[in-house]
């Protein structure tokens, strides 16, 4: 019997259990451990954030952050040197990604790092809007996300990007498949 009240308000959700039986948090050595596997899977295993050269700021619940610096293969208009529109819709994918998966892992508190880490296999961008505001003109730049929603199956996110100026280039929302 589910005795969890309905979290989207349209009736019960049996198709959703809870699965991770209640047990203590994770020990600070597990979320350490989560940390480094998330970090090393984000810019290590993920090519094209190499490619990009998106490197973690922050991954904390509330603060998601990254950089990438400017080199001649992300120039999109190579008479003005600005980065180019994919580079910026990827990061910002990528950075509303990596969001969720520190939202989801706070949201298994009990699960060990590798748990928590095998629950992204199937985690996909299913919508992605991009705003461009201003040419991408600087040696770096910052990207930021945040969580607006977390569901049983889709997450939703909100991202932004600034030049190494702080000046907001782009900003963008995104839908993911977290089930």
């Amino acid at each position: 019997m589910d005795l969890e009240a309905p979290r989207n308000g349209r009736g019960s959700h049996a198709h959703h259990p809870v699965t991770t039986p209640a047990g203590p948090p994770r020990s600070a050595e597990e979320q350490a451990r989560f940390e480094h596997a998330l970090r090393e899977m984000f810019e290590q295993h993920i090519s094209f954030n190499q490619l990009l050269g998106l490197q973690i700021l922050a991954m904390q619940p509330g603060d998601v952050r990254g950089r990438f610096g400017m080199r001649p293969e992300l120039v999109g208009h190579f008479a003005y040197g600005r980065l180019h529109g994919g580079v910026i819709s990827s990061v910002l994918d990528a950075m509303g990604g990596l969001a969720l998966m520190v939202a989801i892992a706070e949201r298994h508190p009990h699960e060990g790092a590798m748990q928590v880490m095998h629950r992204f296999a199937r985690m996909g961008t299913i919508d992605l809007r991009i705003d461009f505001l201003r040419q991408g003109i600087g040696k770096h730049f910052d990207a930021s996300a945040q969580v607006t929603r977390l569901g049983g199956r889709i997450g939703s996110t909100q991202m932004a990007l600034h030049s190494d100026s702080g000046e907001l280039i782009a900003t963008g929302a995104a839908a993911f498949v977290v089930s």
